[in-house]
């Protein structure tokens, strides 16, 4: 697993690894039950602080994509599916208010806005 720490990104640091390890669950790249590497060592690895890895984990856990086991580590949570659909769900939801944004300027109506996506759903 590969995670890269922008610090001129404006995001959090803790967020970034949040984001990073989500995306390697979703996509497949850490499998169900797949041990990550302690906090520790991602902090040491990364050359940040203990803390910021801990809160990237605890979000993680807390949103269920991760959990812990008492002097063991931290483990990828199986999939759950419902959990996996509703961030899809809520990435669409943000995709197509871009959508409806950009054609708004363009003066792009609605039937021509349904049309484009039954071409690229067809596709």
């Amino acid at each position: 697993m590969h995670i890269f720490i922008d610090n001129k990104s404006g995001m959090p640091i803790y967020d970034q690894i949040y984001t990073q390890i989500k995306a390697h669950i979703i996509n497949g790249e850490l499998k169900e039950d797949e041990a990550l590497p302690s906090i520790r060592n991602l902090a040491k690895d990364l050359r940040i602080s203990v803390i910021t890895t801990k809160r990237a984990y605890e979000e993680l856990e807390k949103e269920g994509f991760i959990y812990t086991v008492a002097a063991k580590g931290c483990f990828v949570a199986p999939k759950n599916t419902e959990l996996l659909r509703e961030e899809s769900l809520k990435k669409i939801e943000e995709y197509i208010s871009e959508i409806v944004s950009l054609a708004n300027m363009c003066g792009i109506g609605y039937e021509e806005l349904i049309e484009m996506l039954k071409f690229e759903m067809e596709e």
